[in-house]
């Protein structure tokens, strides 16, 4: 019972927690941004169109925390906090490396391995799968495997949709200036280390 009572307290920690951010993209709750600066933040991280990648988003921790929390759906949840982690590790957090202080991965890898621990252990006794008679088929690896992947998957689809081409209204800055030809001025050989 003890096991059972720890997963459940996990599970309300991370499934609300997860859904939460959800909602302060999608209605502007607990301090959030709301849907339009939500899209206007996901444009200027190149997924576009905003609206399309910030509801996609917002839907989908909601959903992934609420699975959780109430302990349905087997592995689909974890796929979705999982999907959604790898997205924001690699478009928001990555460049600051690791530490959650300085805006790192650590916040998103920490989700990941507890969805991923959920996912491979199964939501215990206090939950809906268990309650509804949906254990047997949600904890067959086959499923797990499979949603996880789709999960992963999803996060690739994301990404691949991404748009890294400078914002609308600016150019490129080029690496040599146009009086330079291998980096010295124009009409001076160049020094044998630069040809």
């Amino acid at each position: 019972m003890t096991d059972d009572l720890g997963l459940l307290v996990a599970r309300a920690a991370l499934g609300l927690s997860l859904a939460s951010h959800g909602a302060q993209k999608a209605f502007g709750w607990f301090e959030g941004p709301g849907p339009e600066k939500a899209a206007g933040f996901m444009a200027s991280l190149g997924l576009k169109p905003g609206e399309k990648f910030a509801t996609a988003a917002a839907y989908n921790e909601i959903g992934s925390g609420l699975l959780i929390t109430l302990g349905l759906g087997g592995p689909l949840g974890p796929a979705g906090v999982i999907s959604t982690m790898a997205v924001a590790a690699e478009t928001v957090h990555k460049k600051n490396g690791f530490y959650a202080g300085k805006g790192g991965v650590e916040l998103n890898l920490l989700y990941s391995a507890a969805a991923l621990a959920l996912a491979s252990s199964g939501y215990g006794a206090i939950s809906l799968d268990r309650a509804l008679g949906l254990q047997p088929l949600f904890r067959h690896p086959v499923v797990t495997a499979l949603a996880l992947a789709g999960g992963i998957l999803s996060a690739l689809a994301v990404l691949g949709q991404r748009d890294n081409s400078p914002p609308d209204g600016t150019l490129a800055t080029p690496t040599i200036k146009g009086a330079e030809r291998n980096g010295s001025p124009s009409g001076t050989k160049p020094s044998p280390a630069a040809s």
